[in-house]
């Protein structure tokens, strides 16, 4: 059921990047065409509570990071469990985990101050110096990202959240992605699979 819900909202934001044939934009470019019906439009931001435990998949990438000011104060961990391509898009899965003090995810990853996801993060492609940004479902400004919503998490030590992103992919020869994430920094050569 995960990967139904996973694939109608990876098809939605292809529609909506232009990444489908025929549209034009897509590849991490600024331009998108008009935006999706409302019938094609699916929520792409679920909330999800954070987890005591992180995910048992393989760790391909980590970091550390000091992270927040005054009572948010913590040090947290990402871990990059896939960076997996599949045909004109990239999905990226990694958690977080709170490594001493408390964590705000809440509001740490968006594009602004009430932007409750994880939309700002970004891969960076070193060998043609291009970024590419999460995916839309649209091109207004109500259009969301496919990627996790943050609402609500505030981990304490010990505790993880798992999280995703959805993104054009770079061409077939790119085999490497630096990931930049707010609070994290950027992590480097992570590989595509």
């Amino acid at each position: 059921m995960r990967k139904t819900i996973a694939l109608a909202v990876a098809a939605v934001a292809l529609a909506g990047c232009g990444v489908l044939p025929g549209q034009q934009g897509g590849g991490g470019e600024e331009q998108q065409p008009p935006a999706a019906t409302p019938e094609q439009v699916t929520s792409a931001t679920p909330e999800r509570a954070p987890q005591q435990t992180a995910q048992p998949d393989s760790v391909i990438a980590t970091r550390e990071a000091s992270v927040g000011a005054g009572d948010m104060y913590g040090k947290a961990r990402a871990d990059i469990t896939a960076l997996k391509r599949q045909g004109k898009t990239l999905t990226l899965n990694w958690t977080i985990t709170a490594t001493d003090g408390k964590v705000n995810v809440h509001n740490g990853m968006g594009t602004a101050p009430l932007d409750f996801t994880v939309s700002a993060v970004s891969l960076i492609d070193p060998v043609n110096a291009k970024r590419y940004r999460t995916a839309r479902n649209g091109t207004g400004e109500d259009a969301e990202c496919v990627c996790s919503g943050t609402q609500g998490q505030f981990l304490e030590k010990d505790e993880a959240s798992t999280l995703y992103a959805v993104f054009a992919a770079p061409p077939a020869d790119v085999t490497k992605l630096n990931i930049e994430m707010p609070m994290i920094g950027v992590i480097t050569d992570v590989p595509i699979s």
